[in-house]
């Protein structure tokens, strides 16, 4: 029997210090030796997944993007990327600036390259986004005013906007309604007066990608492992959804089960005793 088993990363797999623990990477690597069906499924794009999983070993292909394209480890490669249209991503940089907030628009590349487009001029929560990620390998940033704002983009992935919350909350309540669409607004961890809103094109799910993935491999079972609202879709869509101890109330509820928190390498213990693998 193939039994698939797909982790969410941040606040699941790594831990309070946003790291893959040195125990967690030993024993995910030592199952995926050993032949297992190990991956995850994340928000992060792959500029942010790769340094992650430096000291962890799987095979398979990891969701990225909430399950807007699978990430090719091995050969550093986009696999079965949903694009918006062009006409999807002029409409959608008219909505953002009608509403005061500057995107960046994501595209992919034919090289597998990511580019992150924006307008010269950035808020202070803007520049913070963006000195965090600048020295990212796998993501580059182009600033360009005019190509802001008309949006000659053809291989659009991701629009995401920062800004105060009632203004992304307005600008969510409108995109919403368009039903070709996929649209996730929330806020800012650290300050509730700032937001974040991220559009992709209707159908990108975690649940999507990881059905896919199940059936791109013929396995049997899927288990998944979260800890927050994203995570939701694809505990519904599992043969067995495991949630972590310090999950969001909403999802223990909804989870199989539940095993201890991401201060310990929880998550990858647990896959090692459903797999039934002995480790050294």
């Amino acid at each position: 029997m193939k039994h698939l088993l797909i982790t969410d990363l941040d606040g699941t797999l790594l831990g309070p210090d946003s790291r893959v623990s040195d125990d967690s990477a030993r024993i995910i690597t030592e199952l995926t030796h050993k032949g297992a069906l190990i991956t995850v499924a994340t928000a992060r794009t792959p500029a942010t997944v790769e340094p992650l999983l430096h000291n962890t070993l799987t095979t398979l292909p990891a969701i990225v993007m909430t399950g807007a394209a699978m990430w090719d480890r091995e050969n550093r490669l986009y696999i079965n990327p949903l694009l918006l249209s062009r006409q999807q991503t002029e409409s959608l940089i008219s909505a953002y600036l009608r509403h005061g907030v500057h995107p960046f628009t994501y595209t992919l590349e034919d090289n597998g390259d990511m580019l992150v487009h924006h307008c010269k001029e950035m808020s202070d929560e803007e520049q913070m986004f963006y000195v965090e990620r600048k020295h990212l390998t796998l993501k580059h940033f182009i600033f360009d005013n005019e190509q802001c704002h008309t949006s000659p983009y053809t291989n659009a992935i991701l629009m995401l906007g920062i800004g105060d919350t009632p203004r992304i909350k307005a600008l969510a309540e409108e995109l919403s309604t368009d039903l070709q669409l996929s649209v996730s607004a929330y806020p800012d961890l650290a300050s509730r007066d700032i937001s974040y809103i991220e559009v992709f094109r209707c159908g990108v799910s975690k649940a999507a990608a990881v059905l896919k993935l199940k059936s791109f491999l013929g396995a049997d079972r899927l288990t998944v492992y979260g800890d927050h609202l994203n995570d939701l879709p694809m505990f519904a869509v599992a043969d067995e959804s495991v949630a972590v101890s310090n999950a969001l109330p909403e999802v223990l509820s909804a989870a199989s089960r539940i095993i201890g928190p991401n201060t310990l390498p929880s998550v990858a213990m647990d896959m090692s005793t459903a797999l039934s693998f002995k480790l050294k």
